[in-house]
């Protein structure tokens, strides 16, 4: 399955809405696409709506992470938003669900 990715400049976060599939085959689609986002953005948060998608694999859990720390270095914010129950499961299993900043609920695109 592709994976597609918008994203939407907003005041001070950039809005990321992502659908389909993030595996091995997808990931590197997702961190090129994100990466220097992550790395050009002083105090920016990204948000990365994942209502729609489908799977995960620990491939996108490892792009997740590296922007994780590329935005909290340079004193930005990732957070992740609309995440399935399966998705959630996936975060808080591997011990991410403690540290990034993760919400279900996307209220108004923006949580």
């Amino acid at each position: 399955m592709n994976l597609s990715i918008d994203i939407q400049e907003r005041e001070n976060e950039l809005f990321v809405k992502v659908a389909g599939e993030i595996d091995a085959y997808t990931a590197p689609k997702l961190k090129e696409t994100l990466q220097p986002s992550a790395e050009a953005e002083n105090d920016k948060d990204i948000v990365v709506d994942l209502s729609e998608v489908s799977y995960m694999d620990s491939t996108g859990l490892g792009v997740f992470v590296g922007l994780f720390k590329t935005i909290n270095a340079r004193g930005g914010q990732l957070k992740l938003v609309g995440l399935s129950e399966r998705l959630q499961r996936l975060f808080d299993i591997t011990g991410l669900g403690d540290i990034m900043n993760i919400n279900s609920k996307v209220e108004g695109g923006v949580e």
